[in-house]
């Protein structure tokens, strides 16, 4: 299959993270920040000296991943002054994906309401109300716009945000009509979080041509203590989920990349160290 890293979970600077993947035989390179700036705020300068460096190197970009939308939440409008913000970054992206051949953008989604739907009382006393219909006009003109430019947006399945599982990010595809330009980034480990078992039941979800792009880390979720710990991989929670998930994936033909989210370190703030003590058992699972 197809793997690669994001790259800044290794080092913000790009020439010593592609020298760290010529070590491992990762191929591909999703970018989040290169140097101190995020994908969609460098200069046309600092662009091309990017996609200079990767196309030297061999290194075909599989993402561009800003945190469009991340932050926002139901209160804000289509339009509004933070909304507008995120749809000129979400441009500049796209301009930039052009640049350096990325087929996808990641978007984000508000912050997350906790109980969005309901039945039998809960919808009259539990449900945040309109919630959900409040996000999808947010989300919409991203889509147009990635129409326009010919790219494709894959939505992350986050922690604290309104697509937290891969049952609502298939939601939010069909609530938009928009399968054929947005897709779900799976990040199994953020699905933790909302206690959506992977596989079978977080695959079976988006199976069938829902799946754009996949993250992979492990986690030890504790809810009712609000506290996230990332583990090594194969000591969290999806130990015993990430090998057949990598046999489905081969099964069904997945022709996506597989980007190693290197958000670990052993006490000491080291995350490289983290992504050398990981990366071959991630290698082990999906190479």
């Amino acid at each position: 299959m197809k793997l690669g890293v994001i790259c800044d979970g290794i080092s913000r600077n790009l020439e010593h993270t592609v020298n760290v993947m010529d070590e491992y035989d990762l191929e591909y390179a999703e970018l989040q920040f290169v140097g101190d700036k995020e994908v969609g705020d460098h200069n046309a300068a600092e662009i091309r000296e990017i996609d200079k460096l990767l196309r030297d190197r061999g290194k075909p970009v599989s993402c561009l991943s800003r945190h469009v939308f991340a932050g926002m939440t139901i209160a804000n409008k289509p339009g509004d002054n933070l909304h507008t913000k995120h749809m000129d970054a979400l441009k500049r992206v796209i301009e930039m994906a052009h640049i350096v051949d990325s087929p996808l953008v990641r978007i984000m989604t508000p912050k997350k309401e906790q109980i969005l739907f309901g039945l039998n009382g809960a919808e009259k006393w539990n449900v945040a109300k309109g919630a959900w219909d409040a996000m999808l006009p947010l989300i919409a003109p991203a889509l147009d716009v990635a129409r326009n430019a010919g790219v494709t947006l894959v939505v992350e399945t986050g922690n604290g945000t309104m697509v937290n599982s891969n049952y609502t990010g298939r939601k939010l595809i069909d609530d938009l009509d928009g399968k054929d330009v947005l897709k779900v980034l799976w990040d199994p480990a953020n699905n933790c979080w909302c206690h959506e078992t992977a596989f079978p039941n977080g695959y079976d979800e988006i199976k069938d041509g829902y799946l754009g792009h996949i993250h992979i880390k492990d986690v030890k979720v504790d809810t009712p203590r609000a506290t996230l710990e990332v583990r090594p991989m194969g000591e969290g929670q999806l130990a015993d989920q990430f090998a057949p998930i990598a046999d489905a994936l081969r099964a069904n033909d997945y022709e996506g990349v597989i980007s190693f989210e290197s958000v670990y370190h052993p006490g000491n703030g080291d995350f490289e160290a983290g992504f050398r003590m990981n990366i071959d058992k991630f290698k082990a699972f999906y190479g």
